[in-house]
């Protein structure tokens, strides 16, 4: 039965006692025999077995003589000095492994978290059961001990897996609410849409008022601004349109990315967790700051450009034309001094 660091979440007296059984080389509880070492810290046999061997490469024995080594405590650096027995000559601390025994005895009956661990792929014999800092990988205890990783800084994995998996569900929450304010836009943009329509149809209507009272002359003039109105229409429309549609695709790839997110977040392996955290996390910020889309401008759907005035003489028809803002200002004027004279 495997017993990891962490087993306990629930804050008993037992988990401080948990946390001095934890081996400072594998960060998991010790695996009997369990050696104590002169400056009075526990190992592992076989983690102070790996710390021996990594420290002297060229121990070995010659006919039936051992030469002895040496080796630092990882926990205070003090120096420790074996004889020809090498690590099989430390002693044993039988009072660390009763512990253990009834530290087992009192929990063995909690049910653990199924699922295949992580194995190193350098050591295939070892799982991932560290964090190295300084690379931002998981990795094994034995690639820290005379690995890839011995100049490295590492960390347990749940403290890692627990900061990584706030950073996803920040992350989450931050493409939520950009979701939201897509939404919105789009929203925004339908009602843009839906009042060019409406104003378009309004203009359509005043202009057909003003062009039945007048002959047939009108009648054509009445046709071509007709045209331009559907014209200008189509192009504002079209060009809405697009907006929505690229933001209503925007908004699709983001939900995927949620749904992605909210399933890395059911991942309860921290080492499996952590395979894929590092990227999706990088992929979410950059989907985040990207996508800024094209917006239109206030006021875009007015068709107030399109408004004439049709008190003019027959004469000035064939050069009816619309009126810009100002000169119908100036037009109007104009018009009111006539009535009045």
């Amino acid at each position: 039965m495997d017993f990891q660091a962490g087993i306990l979440q629930d804050g008993s007296p037992m988990e401080s006692l948990e946390k001095q059984l934890i081996c400072p080389i594998c960060l998991e509880m010790f695996s009997k025999p369990v050696v104590i070492l002169p400056c009075q810290h526990n190992l592992c046999r076989k983690c102070a077995n790996d710390v021996f061997q990594a420290a002297n490469p060229y121990w070995q024995s010659r006919g039936s003589v051992i030469s002895g080594g040496r080796f630092r405590c990882p926990s205070c650096r003090h120096e420790v000095l074996l004889d020809r027995h090498g690590v099989y000559g430390l002693q044993r601390n039988l009072l660390v492994e009763n512990i253990i025994d009834i530290y087992k005895q009192e929990y063995s009956s909690r049910p653990l978290k199924k699922g295949k661990h992580p194995m190193c792929k350098e050591h295939e014999d070892e799982r991932i059961n560290i964090y190295c800092v300084t690379c931002e990988v998981p990795t094994c205890s034995m690639c820290k001990v005379f690995g890839a990783h011995k100049d490295c800084e590492v960390a347990p994995l749940q403290t890692i897996f627990q900061g990584q998996k706030t950073e996803l569900n920040n992350c989450i929450s931050m493409l939520v609410a950009g979701n939201d304010r897509i939404q919105t836009i789009i929203s925004q943009l339908e009602d843009s849409c839906r009042s060019t329509e409406e104003n378009s149809e309004a203009a359509k209507r005043e202009l057909c008022a003003r062009f039945d009272a007048l002959s047939a002359l009108l009648e054509e003039k009445k046709s071509e601004l007709l045209q331009r109105i559907t014209h200008e229409q189509g192009d504002k429309t079209s060009f809405v349109q697009s907006l929505i549609s690229q933001y209503k695709e925007q908004l699709e790839k983001s939900s995927r990315l949620v749904e992605t997110a909210i399933q890395a977040m059911e991942e309860t392996g921290g080492a499996a967790f952590l395979m894929n955290a590092k990227q999706l996390i990088k992929t979410i910020v950059e989907a985040s700051k990207g996508g800024r889309l094209e917006k239109i401008e206030h006021g875009y759907e007015s068709m107030d450009a399109f408004s004439v005035s049709l008190d003019h003489l027959a004469e000035a028809i064939r050069a009816l034309d619309f009126d810009l803002a100002e000169e119908d200002e100036e037009y109007f004027d104009g018009e009111e001094e006539e009535v009045e004279e």
